[in-house]
């Protein structure tokens, strides 16, 4: 792996070794990390890209950005959203509304020979697709790195080729394309295992597996409540002119303060139904009827709403370039 990738960003990829939240007990804390890291991201690299999702996590590193760029005069760099194909429309009409809102570029990542043959053959999620009839680009992938040997996958996001055709391989597209040098995203340390030896400056410059670039993680020692602490008591007031200064917490979408409605807010509408993480429209479904953060965060798991075949590969598409 090159040490010195690439040779005009000096950044420090042993920080955050060892660490988890408890490092950051106060809000205020993760905050002042959380705006560091971003400070250093925009200021490294010369193409940045902030991976959106339209998630809570990702929309909270977004509003780093956006914030950090403003107090510093940089750049807001242009946001990536993998289309898989199989989001809820919701998520794309939040990304839409919010990209126009805050004047962000949005680079849609997809794969695009996949959704080609699924759109001629008129697939359905979970249809199986041909292997010899994908191109060059993806039969490398599924046959060579993913060493697949079956002749046909499902067209399902949450499966092990799927995933990797439909988010990793469309992802590393995008990075290549662009040329982009450090991706900004809302991975967190107590999110998955997978997920807990993290830093936040992670290299990935392995060109054998991906285009080679950072990922930088500037809410690595947030923990779900904290994101929405974050939430209510920052992004939002900071973003909607009508929302109290000193922060409000909704207790259903009859409770917005000032005839605000939850469309009004940059918290996506899923959460608001009662999901906790938002995956493919397939397989996702919401923990409870309660809003995501007034749910037992502490006492149940964040993801049990999401097919846990492709959590358990969670390791192995980390990596081959998974978030």
């Amino acid at each position: 792996m090159p040490t010195n990738f690439p040779d005009y960003v000096d950044v420090d990829y042993e920080d955050g070794t060892g660490e988890s939240p408890a490092e950051y007990p106060h809000i205020h804390d993760k905050i002042e990390k959380a705006i560091e890291v971003t400070r250093q991201g925009l200021e490294q690299y010369e193409n940045p890209a902030v991976m959106w999702t339209g998630g809570k996590d990702s929309t909270l590193v977004l509003y780093f950005v956006i914030e950090v760029a403003e107090r510093y005069d940089l750049e807001v760099p242009p946001t990536v959203f993998i289309d898989h194909f199989q989001h809820f429309d919701q998520i794309h009409d939040f990304v839409e509304e919010w990209a126009d809102e805050w004047d962000l570029e949005v680079i849609y990542a997809r794969n695009e020979d996949v959704g080609a043959y699924v759109d001629e053959h008129g697939l359905e999620p979970g249809d199986e697709v041909p292997i010899e009839e994908l191109d060059e680009h993806n039969r490398h992938h599924v046959e060579n790195i993913l060493e697949y040997d079956e002749e046909t996958f499902p067209f399902l996001l949450d499966t092990y080729v799927g995933n990797h055709l439909l988010k990793t391989v469309a992802l590393n597209d995008a990075i290549e394309a662009y040329e982009i040098d450090g991706i900004v995203s809302g991975v967190r340390w107590d999110e998955q295992d997978a997920r807990a030896d993290e830093t936040f400056f992670s290299p990935r410059h392995d060109p054998d597996i991906y285009p080679p670039h950072d990922r930088v993680q500037p809410i690595l020692q947030f923990d779900e409540a904290a994101v929405w602490e974050a939430f209510w008591d920052f992004v939002v007031p900071d973003t909607v002119p009508e929302f109290p200064d000193e922060g409000y917490v909704p207790e259903s979408k009859a409770d917005l303060p000032n005839d605000l409605e939850p469309e009004d807010t940059p918290v996506s509408p899923k959460y608001w139904e009662g999901f906790r993480s938002l995956g493919s429209e397939i397989s996702t479904e919401k923990t409870e009827d309660d809003p995501a953060w007034l749910q037992d965060l502490e006492g149940t798991t964040e993801r049990a709403g999401r097919a846990q075949d492709k959590e358990d590969l969670m390791e192995r598409l980390r990596d081959l370039g998974y978030m």
